[in-house]
């Protein structure tokens, strides 16, 4: 059987387990691709890679091609989102002597609650807190910068977000170079390993549904190739599925750690695929239940309304137009391609391509093209609610 290649570019995160997985697992194989996979050293240089023709798939940050399709981030051709890889998945930390003044001020690290935990972080920091993201283009800071303004700090003016790489991550915080980091697993982990590192917050806490990494190709790839777009989908969508079952994680973590792609223990991979944690150098376990999810409650899908969620944060901080925002960014999502690619799967097709962000406080029945679809708890620390048609 002839396989087509697909150049494929990741970032070495427990959240490129689907990728990697559909390569590894035969997933691809049954669509008759192979999925050529290029470990990239950060997110701008996988953005160029995309951009300029290196690869033709890529593990994406979520707003890395909405913010395209605003104008922002550099990126030099219009990009479009097939599927969502994960939601989820990313860990607020600090460092061991903010840890440490955090204990001394009677916070336990619970590590469920973000309205005490950012309290008490900003508290402990003082006014010249150093915090550290992967990109300026992700959920990461717009998770961070949602957060902290919810709690009525003053983000620009009391609070500095670098950007650091995730590999890099342990060693700015290492260096001092940061006093606290939102980043993707397994590197919030391997900061506790190194015991430089403590672990405060799973973004799910901040927003119980957020999508994290989508799976982007450049725009022009995927109108051109609607047979390769459609084997795509289908490819990862079933890595998504044997991802979601726990008898899977034991054998996924070790696929990721190898040398290849990851190159770092699966013991540390494994904590997120579980959501069991350990949060500080002393041993501290805490459970996050959900903490990244491939499959379930419809996980895939690329709502609309995720990148104008998206886009109207993107707008707000960049001084732009709302409403041009959020129209620009309706059509990034490609919600159409991934139906036209999972009709007759089994997979969870929503009746709706947007929907009510922050609107579900406990798993439900929605609607669905054929059958009823289950969505999971999708709330907001706040209680807030993001009605596309009613913003900005």
């Amino acid at each position: 059987m002839s396989l087509t290649r697909i150049p494929t570019g990741y970032v070495p995160l427990t959240d490129a387990a689907p990728l990697i997985a559909a390569q590894e697992m035969g997933f691809a194989a049954e669509e008759r691709l192979t999925l050529d996979l290029h470990r990239a050293p950060s997110w701008s240089s996988l953005r160029d890679m995309l951009a300029f023709g290196r690869v033709d798939a890529a593990h994406m940050l979520a707003p890395v091609p909405v913010a395209a399709a605003l104008g922002l981030g550099g990126a030099s051709a219009p990009l479009s989102v097939l599927s969502v890889l994960s939601v989820n998945g990313t860990v607020i930390g600090v460092s061991s002597s903010l840890a440490r003044r955090l204990i001394d001020a009677g916070y336990r690290f619970s590590f469920d609650d973000a309205l005490s935990a950012g309290r008490a972080l900003t508290a402990a920091a003082g006014p010249n807190l150093r915090i550290g993201v992967p990109f300026p283009f992700s959920m990461h800071a717009e998770l961070l910068t949602y957060w902290l303004k919810g709690l009525g700090t003053d983000t620009p003016a009391g609070i500095g977000i670098r950007t650091v790489p995730p590999p890099l991550m342990t060693e700015a915080i290492r260096n001092g170079e940061i006093d606290a980091f939102c980043v993707g697993e397994p590197w919030g982990s391997m900061a506790v390993e190194q015991g430089i590192g403590a672990l405060l917050l799973p973004g799910q806490a901040i927003w119980s549904f957020a999508p994290e990494k989508v799976l982007t190709v450049r725009s022009t790839w995927a109108e051109t190739e609607p047979g390769l777009t459609g084997r795509l989908i289908r490819a990862l969508w079933r890595a998504g599925r044997w991802l979601a079952d726990p008898a899977s994680c034991g054998l996924a973590a070790e696929i990721l750690s190898s040398r290849r792609y990851l190159d770092l223990p699966a013991e540390i991979i494994e904590r997120a695929l579980s959501g069991k944690f350990t949060v500080s150098a002393q041993g501290l376990q805490r459970g996050a239940p959900g903490f990244i999810g491939f499959h379930d409650g419809a996980a895939g899908f690329p709502w609309r309304s995720q990148a104008q969620w998206i886009a109207l944060q993107l707008a707000r901080r960049n001084g732009l137009d709302g409403e041009t925002a959020l129209a620009k960014a309706g059509s990034v999502f490609r919600s159409d391609l991934y139906r036209n690619a999972l009709r007759g799967t089994g997979a969870d097709l929503p009746a709706a391509s947007s929907k009510l962000e922050g609107a579900v406080s406990s798993p439900l029945l929605a609607a669905g093209e054929s059958e009823t679809v289950s969505l999971l708890k999708n709330r907001f620390f706040d209680g807030r609610v993001f009605d596309p048609l009613a913003a900005p």
